[in-house]
């Protein structure tokens, strides 16, 4: 179940891509994982093709530590995301603040709003253009700051609505599973989406989730318990 796993291996066409889809599924930075690189991908052999990468990830335990939730943190990643929705030739209000940790060790989330008239261009089909955005400013912020901090960005409110969809369509499959007796199987989402789905069935004791499939169309399925 992804939304309580300590570890993943994840393939993809290059390590990066391994690491970032991986921290993606695992709702973690990469700096809070040890990294091993099963398979660095390349060539293969007689030209035929290439091998993807293949590298396994495991969540670092760490104790639990006073975060500070400093203004500065919160000026120098407000200026990232002016600078990129700049280069973008976007328009928006840039908004940031200090969200909850999900876990009592865990560090503050940064939250970003971006809010202004018709920004479905940072939003993209399924949100993957957020998700890109989202990846490129943690990036940067971890530069600037000189450490991994988790950067969650949100435009006009789409994270909060298809998170409320998602948990909505994870009950009502939930139990049309039991009710037919048999498993469901959702339309491919993003690692990130797919966690909502995970964390909102993980307490219930009639059916279990798990994802299958590989990159783009890796979705989840909802399973009565026998």
């Amino acid at each position: 179940m992804e939304g309580s796993k300590t570890s993943v291996e994840i393939i993809a066409p290059s390590v990066q891509e391994a690491i970032a889809r991986g921290a993606a599924e695992l709702g973690a930075d990469p700096g809070q994982l040890l990294v091993e690189v099963l398979d660095e991908g390349g060539n293969a052999m007689l030209g035929l093709g290439s091998r993807q990468a293949r590298v396994r990830l495991s969540l670092l335990r760490r104790p639990a530590l006073p975060f500070e939730m400093d203004d500065n943190s919160l000026q120098a990643t407000e200026a990232v995301v002016r600078d990129l929705l700049d280069h973008l030739a976007v328009r928006g209000k840039v908004q940031a603040r200090w969200g909850q940790p999900s876990e009592p060790d865990q560090e503050p989330p940064l939250l970003v709003d971006i809010e202004g008239d018709d920004l479905s261009v940072l939003i993209g089909q399924r949100g993957e253009t957020l998700s890109a955005l989202q990846y490129i400013t943690r990036l940067i912020v971890a530069r600037e700051l000189g450490r991994a901090t988790p950067v969650v960005i949100d435009v006009e409110g789409y994270r909060a609505r298809r998170e409320q969809q998602l948990r909505q369509l994870a009950r009502r499959m939930a139990e049309q599973a039991l009710e037919q007796g048999k498993t469901m199987t959702l339309e491919p989402m993003p690692a990130g989406e797919r966690r909502i789905i995970h964390i909102e069935l993980r307490d219930q004791e009639k059916v279990y989730t798990e994802s299958v499939g590989e990159g783009d169309q890796r979705k989840v399925t909802i399973i009565p318990r026998t």
